[in-house]
């Protein structure tokens, strides 16, 4: 994990050393410069994500600098360090950019909590605006599918963007988008100027979870040196997507309910309440209903979340998607690595028209990312598979009107297709049309395969 880069900018060279050590003990990558032109030429080669800056500078001075660097970078968060009682400088940098000041001589406990919520503001600031840049990608149905199962998940969808639900349940195995569905959603909705924020409840640990949703007062607990903004505020306009709810723990369940009964809290710690505006999105790949049976969900809870209910088939059920999506990611592979592969050999969409698809359409991307990497032809084909999706494909992947033995189980890929060939030639009588045919294959690339196999001198 790349680590958080800070960039020191100080003419006292004990001043740099003093705050690189310290910062470096927090856990920070730390750049160091004595002068306002080698801080630009640093923070322009290395691109740091904060910039700690004092104003006393030899030759550029810090405003300068801070103007420098904001023309080059506006999202970079610049902390400017001033000397006591320099009001006026203070607010002529915020005026610029800065995100905020500190007067020398500084306290270094206070200065990386200034430091640790600048950062978090700043990430904020930028899963926001990476969420406003997708409005477009979104703004229209982006769910690939033409089966009549999609065509009712589209319909919920659109129906449900232009309402006011306040909560929608998403439910479906692992793999089957309900984030992209709940991001759709989203954006498009009158909310989408408005931040969406996703948390994964199974991820985070109960005891943190609450904080992670309704934040905390400062001093609230041993490690609470802040006041922190929890999601539900952060979000205040938009919508919160609380996905794997299936998995949170019995006692958040409650304290969810409640903020859903009345659209207010309290933060850890806190007194006042707090009342905000959000659309709450859940997901689960867990049946809910099973687990209010077994006391591991709460009924009340469930009802409360499901005003919407939105189901997500798998892949499995929905087979006339699957060479759709595959063509799909094909261009977005594409276009990611490069590649020109314009098509599907087709075998090679047999087997993945006849695979279950346990992943759902997680796995077929993943089946195509690397295909699309291995693979130097400008089609895919059956060697371009796993293992797993010919051995497990074969057996309904080959016409139901001719019989087929399958080789043994585990053999190379090459040699199942090789297989395949030889018992179509053989069931055709060696026609080399019918038995291109019967695989669905174009002769030419039949003929090629029968050269290679050396069926063909």
């Amino acid at each position: 994990m790349k680590k958080t880069r800070i960039l020191v900018v100080d003419d006292e060279h004990l001043i740099r050393w003093s705050l690189e050590q310290n910062l470096k003990k927090q856990g920070y990558d730390v750049l160091t410069a004595g002068t306002g032109e080698d801080a630009l030429r640093i923070a322009r080669e290395e691109q740091p994500d904060l910039v700690l800056l004092d104003v006393q500078l030899p030759g550029l001075n810090g405003i300068q600098v801070l103007e420098k660097i904001k023309e080059n970078d506006e999202d970079i968060v610049v902390i400017m360090v001033t000397a006591q009682g320099a009001l006026e400088t203070a607010v002529t940098a915020m005026r610029l950019g800065a995100y905020d000041y500190i007067n020398k001589p500084f306290n270094l406990e206070e200065m990386a909590i200034v430091i640790k919520k600048a950062l978090e503001t700043s990430d904020l600031r930028r899963e926001v605006a990476s969420l406003r840049s997708e409005h477009k990608k979104f703004g229209s149905p982006n769910i690939i599918g033409k089966s009549r199962h999609m065509a009712n998940v589209l319909d919920m969808m659109q129906k449900v963007a232009k309402s006011e639900a306040s909560t929608v349940l998403i439910q479906g195995e692992s793999g089957t988008g309900k984030e992209l569905v709940a991001k759709w959603v989203h954006f498009a909705s009158s909310r989408s100027e408005k931040p969406f924020v996703a948390i994964n409840c199974a991820a985070v640990p109960a005891t943190l979870l609450e904080s992670e949703l309704f934040g905390h007062e400062k001093g609230s607990f041993t490690d609470a040196k802040v006041t922190k903004k929890g999601l539900f505020e952060l979000a205040d306009g938009g919508t919160v997507f609380l996905d794997e709810i299936g998995d949170m723990d019995f006692g958040m369940q409650a304290k969810l309910l409640r903020f859903l009964e009345d659209r207010n809290f309290r933060r850890i710690g806190g007194t006042k309440a707090i009342s905000v505006d959000v659309r709450i999105i859940s997901a689960t790949n867990r049946d809910l209903l099973k687990a209010i049976e077994e006391k591991n969900f709460r009924n009340d809870l469930y009802y409360r979340l499901q005003v919407i209910p939105i189901y997500l088939p798998p892949l499995r059920e929905r087979k006339d998607d699957i060479l759709l999506l595959a063509q799909h990611f094909i261009d977005v592979f594409n276009k990611e690595f490069n590649k020109c592969v314009k098509g599907i050999s087709g075998l090679a969409e047999k087997m993945l028209a006849d695979y279950n698809w346990p992943g759902n359409v997680r796995e077929l991307k993943n089946v195509i990312e690397r295909a699309i990497i291995l693979g130097n032809e400008d089609t895919l084909l059956l060697e371009h598979l796993p293992l797993e999706i010919v051995a497990k494909s074969s057996a309904s992947a080959v016409p139901q009107t001719t019989t087929f033995k399958l080789p043994p189980e585990g053999v190379d890929i090459e040699e199942v297709e090789k297989e395949l060939i030889r018992q179509a030639l053989e069931n055709c009588d060696w026609n080399q049309s019918k038995a291109a045919k019967k695989l669905n294959l174009g002769i030419d690339a039949f003929r090629y395969r029968m050269k290679k196999f050396g069926f063909l001198k």
